[in-house]
């Protein structure tokens, strides 16, 4: 509403400003003078951490990992505790983040293959990603960090609406320069035809950069840097910020490592030092937003691209499951949102909100006109955000993840969640509840159970064929078995 141009929400906009932010009563003369600069397209920074476990935050529950800076924006925003991705594992996560549809429906519901296997495949270019909309609308669009949707030009950041990109390409990268520049340059001397993704020099707009600094804090630079040539340009920005932290390999420098030395188990501390590497990298960009005067209009919305990887220090406490999975520690992410001029101070919204939400939502709110014929799989939120509306009531969200010769299903509607993994039968949990998946109610409520699976059933109709698989070898089997068919999968206990 607070970008609304219509002069009859005028009044309702001054008490939406006058009480919002700061929570403290200000004069209407001044609220009303706020108003007119609320009527400007917000600059918006999307940050995304790679397999940041849900509860590796302190605004998420953390008590051992510290991470003050995101703890301050998230209090003075809102916090979403049923935020949802599309996907639990990177690439196709990225896929409908940018894409704003389930990446089943576009071919991309495996990662990209590694090391130059990928080659001459990325999103479909007829998709156009949410940067393009925006730059459309007159934003000065960025990319920093991880890529991992294509590395060949035409599936490359700056042909997909990035003015600017800094990072790599591929779907991970070690941290110290001086170790993967120096493997590099090995690998490179013995003419080998295929290098390691992880040791590939970082580039700027195609051009290859010797990076000098830890990469966690090389982002956090550049992203600075971004911010400071947005406000020359006076023109709005909206910065995709993809961290690859704290995503293997566990790499962390000495100096935060020390910060953590009450933390015995090595990869849980190193994870947990990398994820305050990204505090530090959020405290310095917040300054330089308040050093370009921008920080007062500017949305700035964070979260994981899937549920942490156990198996690498993370923790998704208190659900079940890890990054993968469709039980609720695979695809549901710490997440908030923080826009002092409009997002509520101090709250916590309990209601589903998905990641394809994100680009009606922007377009919303930078005014942006969506391209002809452009399919959105998420709703715009932003009106339900203000006025905490549940506005996915009666709808169902999805997550899949195909394994070897079978498929992981989830299906959740309001309170309730259906579940299939491991081949087992289809469980039901009302979620809402329940929040850890322990108690299968599927025997009390099996007309719940059977709706949910068939609401499954029917989206899965709206799939494409993989245009890429990972590893490769589940291509032959994706032919060979029951997978493309999803047989059985749909079944249930007659």
């Amino acid at each position: 509403m607070i970008f609304n141009k219509n002069s009859k929400t005028l009044v309702l906009a001054v008490l939406l400003t006058a009480l919002s932010c700061n929570n403290k009563p200000k004069k209407v003369a001044q609220a009303a003078t706020e108003v007119k600069t609320e009527t400007k397209q917000p600059n918006i920074l999307l940050v995304l951490c790679d397999d940041l476990g849900y509860s590796d935050v302190g605004f998420n529950g953390s008590t051992d990992i510290k991470t003050p800076e995101l703890d301050k924006l998230a209090n003075a925003g809102t916090i979403f505790t049923s935020a949802y991705v599309a996907h639990p594992f990177c690439g196709p996560s990225r896929a409908a983040l940018l894409t704003g549809k389930y990446p089943h429906t576009i071919g991309s519901q495996f990662n990209l293959p590694a090391n130059g296997e990928s080659l001459g495949k990325g999103i479909d270019t007829n998709e156009q990603f949410i940067a393009k909309t925006l730059q459309e609308s007159g934003y000065y669009t960025g990319a920093i960090g991880k890529w991992h949707l294509g590395a060949t030009e035409e599936f490359h950041p700056n042909q997909r609406g990035f003015t600017d990109f800094y990072g790599f390409l591929g779907g991970g990268h070690n941290y110290f320069p001086e170790q993967y520049q120096a493997q590099y340059q090995k690998q490179k001397k013995a003419k080998k035809k295929i290098i390691r993704d992880y040791i590939l020099p970082l580039e700027h707009n195609g051009k290859e950069v010797k990076e000098t600094e830890y990469l966690t804090d090389a982002f956090s630079r550049e992203a600075s840097r971004f911010v400071k040539e947005a406000s020359n340009k006076k023109k709005p920005f909206f910065l995709y910020l993809a961290y690859n932290a704290p995503h293997v390999p566990l790499e962390a420098k000495e100096e935060d490592l020390e910060k953590f030395s009450v933390i015995k188990d090595k990869d849980r501390r190193t994870y947990a030092a990398m994820v305050y590497a990204v505090d530090r990298g959020i405290k310095q960009i917040v300054n330089t937003l308040k050093e370009t005067n921008q920080l007062e209009n500017t949305l700035i919305i964070f979260l994981s691209d899937n549920g942490g990887n156990t198996d690498h220090g993370a923790t998704n406490n208190p659900l079940h499951g890890r990054k993968g999975d469709t039980w609720e520690g695979g695809y549901r992410v710490p997440m908030f949102m923080y826009c002092p001029k409009n997002i509520a101070k101090g709250h916590t919204n309990n209601f589903p909100i998905t990641s394809l939400d994100l680009y009606p939502t922007l377009a919303h709110i930078g005014k942006a006109k969506l391209p002809d014929n452009k399919v959105l799989h998420g709703k715009n939120v932003w009106e339900s955000i203000l006025n905490n509306k549940n506005i996915h009531k009666k709808e169902t969200l999805f997550a899949m993840r195909h394994r070897e010769g079978y498929t992981d299903v989830a299906a959740r509607k309001d309170e309730w969640k259906a579940l299939k993994v491991s081949k087992q039968p289809w469980k039901l949990f009302k979620i809402t509840e329940d929040i850890g998946e322990k108690k299968d109610l599927s025997a009390t409520h099996p007309d719940i159970l059977k709706g949910l699976v068939n609401d499954a059933e029917q989206w899965s109709k709206t799939h494409t064929e993989p245009l890429w698989f990972d590893p490769t070898y589940l291509q032959e089997m994706w032919k060979d078995s029951t997978m493309a068919t999803f047989n059985n999968t749909f079944a249930l206990p007659k």
